[in-house]
């Protein structure tokens, strides 16, 4: 049984939306905004990093014929929502470094 139409065409759109999100924060955050690096900050951007490298997995998932299984299409939306996930750790951190809170 394959997938509902346009089933995949909303991830693949959310997960873009997601993934250029990700890129223009880690951009701005990481090269354009005043301050020092420290610890936290570095680790905030490892944390991004790992989160955007999850969103590139989650979008090659999804664009592979397979993703039409919903077994499949199950895992790529989990790992969609881990990727978020760690991206809105990532995000916290940054916030919380940049505010000189750790």
């Amino acid at each position: 049984m394959a997938l509902p139409v346009g089933y995949r065409q909303g991830v693949i759109t959310a997960i873009t939306v997601v993934l250029g999100f990700s890129l223009v924060f880690l951009r701005f955050w990481g090269f354009e905004a005043p301050g020092d690096w420290d610890v936290s900050s570095a680790l905030s951007a490892i944390v991004m990093g790992i989160s955007i490298v999850g969103q590139v997995v989650t979008l090659w998932r999804s664009l592979q014929i397979e993703d039409d299984d919903p077994a499949v299409y199950r895992k790529t939306l989990r790992w969609f929502l881990g990727s978020t996930i760690v991206l809105l750790i990532g995000v916290a951190l940054s916030v919380l470094s940049s505010s000189q809170v750790i």
